[in-house]
């Protein structure tokens, strides 16, 4: 996926909240390497768009919470994905499925 996104041509957007989900462990486990190799990445990586959640983000992120029962912080990255016009999203979570604003293609099925 990460190789498809640097490809000339190509996009990608995610919420600034993924930060927060990917830096939990290493902060939990107290490796600090790990949190400034999770930076270096991901916020240099080529065609890779961070979008700040907004109130429109939480509006529709509510939305979507009443309609289909995600959790938080899941509402807000479907909106995010909604509002930046995303039509593929990419996860582990087969809740996202029940979103019909854009294709989910779940990580372990290709494995």
């Amino acid at each position: 996926m990460l190789e498809w996104i640097a490809q000339p041509g190509h996009a990608a957007v995610t919420s600034t909240l993924t930060v927060t989900e990917i830096l939990v462990k290493p902060y939990r486990t107290a490796a600090e390497e790990d949190v400034r190799n999770a930076y270096d990445l991901l916020l240099s990586y080529p065609n890779l768009e961070w979008l700040v959640p907004d109130l429109e983000t939480a509006d529709l992120a509510a939305r979507l919470r009443a309609k289909y029962k995600l959790e938080t912080p899941d509402d807000i990255q479907a909106a995010t994905a909604i509002l930046s016009g995303a039509t593929l999203f990419v996860t582990n979570d087969a809740s996202f499925e029940r979103i019909p604003a854009f294709k989910t293609l779940l990580l372990d099925r290709l494995l």
